[in-house]
């Protein structure tokens, strides 16, 4: 009896132990799948976070009244939706990214800016009535907002991977005519 209780004890205990080398192997082999899973995440609800910091701050700088406040939810649950449809292509891109050759990253990126370009589209219609129901104060608080999105959370300004860095000025002499016809004329 002792003797088929050491045989099962043992047998466990080396199933046990191969087990744990199959699922370390298994771990092993999906970690950069599964950090780049991760990462993606962690990326969408930063996005997310900032989507949320852009509504708060608008909220205040238009200065949005009590009977503007269903012209607002609409807009701001477009913004939200739009942040979610970005969030979750980009999650898409940076999941796929080591299948994805030329053309299908070429294909995802035109994806990414239609969508963006509907998204905008919801945008506008949803801001059209609450831009209607503004005072001519917030009118004008509006105009600035958005025409110079560097003022607020997270714009261009306040972030890093935006910030303004001074253009190197090429060589006259540097450049071709081709060159030379599609720079922007100096000013």
């Amino acid at each position: 009896m002792k003797k088929a209780f050491v045989i099962l004890a043992a047998t466990l205990t080396m199933s046990a132990a191969f087990a744990q080398g199959a699922v370390a192997q298994t771990a092993a082999s999906s970690t950069p799948a599964a950090a780049a899973a991760s990462s993606a995440d962690v990326r969408a609800a930063q996005h997310q976070q900032r989507v949320e910091e852009r509504i708060t701050y608008l909220h205040s700088a238009l200065k949005i009244t009590a009977d503007q406040e269903p012209q607002w939810k609409t807009f701001a649950d477009v913004m939200r939706s739009n942040g979610q449809t970005m969030a979750d292509l980009y999650k898409q891109r940076v999941e796929g990214e080591a299948q994805r050759n030329a053309l299908d990253d070429m294909k995802q990126y035109a994806q990414i800016t239609q969508a963006h370009a509907d998204d905008m589209q919801k945008l506008v219609t949803a801001f059209e009535p609450l831009y209607t129901s503004f005072s001519p104060e917030q009118k004008k608080l509006a105009d600035t907002t958005f025409r110079h999105p560097d003022h607020g959370p997270k714009g261009p300004a306040q972030h890093p991977k935006h910030k303004l860095k001074p253009k190197a000025k090429a060589p006259a002499a540097a450049a071709s005519g081709a060159d030379a016809a599609s720079a922007p004329a100096a000013q």
